[in-house]
């Protein structure tokens, strides 16, 4: 599965991980910091991040202005979330406050909530 998103200056995801995909994200345009297991990093536009399964990673749009990167998953399942919201017009998942209906759709395309943004 494979989309491109536009976050909003300040958008962060809660730290959490997918338990049966693996997941890139490409920059496109802004500035992102990205928590990847132990790992803090950076970068603007042309900066890949790799997050495996099973590997707790978040990330935050730290720029001024609005941010947007390509995502992929790989099988395709979590990414399914995103779709399924969409269509439930639940909250986006990348909000910082997680309702306990994002939280179980998470569950069921694999996803865990293990905290926090850490940002």
């Amino acid at each position: 599965m494979a989309f491109e998103e536009v976050t909003p200056a300040g958008t962060a995801t809660p730290l959490h991980l997918h338990h049966g995909s693996d997941e890139v994200m490409y920059v496109l345009d802004g500035h992102y910091s990205f928590k990847v297991g132990d790992k803090l990093s950076s970068g603007g536009p042309g900066t890949c991040v790799f997050m495996a399964r099973d590997v707790a990673h978040a990330w935050k749009n730290i720029g001024a202005g609005t941010g947007r990167a390509f995502f992929m998953y790989t099988p395709g399942e979590a990414g399914k979330v995103f779709e399924e919201s969409v269509r439930l017009q639940h909250p986006a998942p990348t909000s910082t406050t997680v309702d306990p209906q994002v939280a179980e759709l998470f569950r069921r395309f694999g996803w865990e909530i293990v905290g926090p943004p850490p940002f």
